[in-house]
């Protein structure tokens, strides 16, 4: 199957991208600059090459149509983090809204019957309720491309199934307050100090858990538009400074700053009801593996 994947050139895109191709499917790359850098340092270089690039921006419907040309699966992850979006609320609803907007009429276009789609645990507020009450641009923004996921499956019959992890980590993450605990990872690994900058309880999931969830909605899609909290290991940021510090004896890794401002559900029935052999890995595990490949750097 060749599949467009919107956002590609980044952390989770290069994951997603690796196991769709271990999986025999074709992705191809829709993002504003050709960089392959993340997806070879993930994937590795031989891969990263051969992939197909279609630059653009993700806010212009032709570009996006453009890219989806040919194309059987469509899996939609471009968008800007809280804080650009904080920064730059036109822009941010631009970029999350009318780019998911664009996503899915590219799908209709030509005639894509499923869009797996990133959506965030930010539609959820601090206030620990289960309804969705954002109290971010980022998570309003998100909140509203579910919505219009829904439109487009009453109106269309297009099905999507939008996941809302909270942190993601693992080799690659660089970038967004909530990388914190890669960054420490790859400090602990090189001898360095680190503070994570954010404190309290979260909820942690490996990118590879990410990539090979995103992999079955793509070859077994469920039917509907479905929005699903994606939940890890639900931690508290203190334990995962000092499992890092176990993992790396003489490691120096510390927590200072205000907790996250969300706090979502801690359980997702639909999760297993859709996807029953799907499984995160334990934080211990994920934090192992992501200090091994950092060490593996050099």
């Amino acid at each position: 199957m060749k599949v467009l994947v919107t956002g590609g050139g980044g952390f989770i895109g290069a994951w997603i991208i690796c196991r769709l191709a271990e999986a025999g499917h074709e992705p191809v790359v829709f993002d504003m600059h050709e960089n392959r850098a993340k997806l070879a340092e993930i994937a590795g270089a031989a891969l990263a090459e051969r992939i197909t690039w279609h630059t653009g921006s993700i806010v212009a419907t032709d570009d996006v149509t453009a890219a989806a040309s040919g194309c059987e699966g469509l899996v939609h992850l471009a968008g800007i983090l809280t804080p650009a979006c904080r920064a730059e609320p036109v822009l941010g609803a631009e970029v999350n809204l009318i780019g998911t907007l664009n996503a899915f009429l590219a799908a209709r276009t030509h005639g894509i019957a499923n869009v797996a789609w990133m959506s965030s645990m930010g539609v959820f507020g601090p206030d620990g309720g289960a309804e969705p009450r954002p109290t971010t641009l980022y998570g309003a923004f998100k909140l509203g491309a579910e919505h219009a996921a829904r439109a487009f499956w009453a109106e269309d019959g297009i099905s999507s199934t939008g996941f809302r992890p909270y942190v993601v980590y693992g080799p690659g993450r660089d970038v967004g307050i909530s990388a914190g605990p890669s960054l420490a990872c790859a400090a602990a690994a090189r001898g360095e100090a680190y503070t994570i900058p954010f404190s309290g309880p979260i909820d942690m999931i490996h990118a590879d858990d990410v990539a090979r969830i995103f992999l079955t909605a793509v070859e077994a899609p469920p039917q509907g538009a479905e929005a699903m909290t994606l939940l890890g290991r639900s931690t508290d940021t203190s334990e995962v400074a000092a499992t890092i510090n176990r993992l790396v004896p003489g490691a120096q890794i510390t927590v200072e700053g205000p907790p996250m401002p969300i706090d979502g559900p801690k359980a997702e029935p639909k999760i297993a009801r859709h996807f029953p052999d799907w499984q995160p890995m334990t934080l211990e595990q994920g934090l192992s593996d992501t200090i091994d490949f950092y060490r593996s750097q050099g």
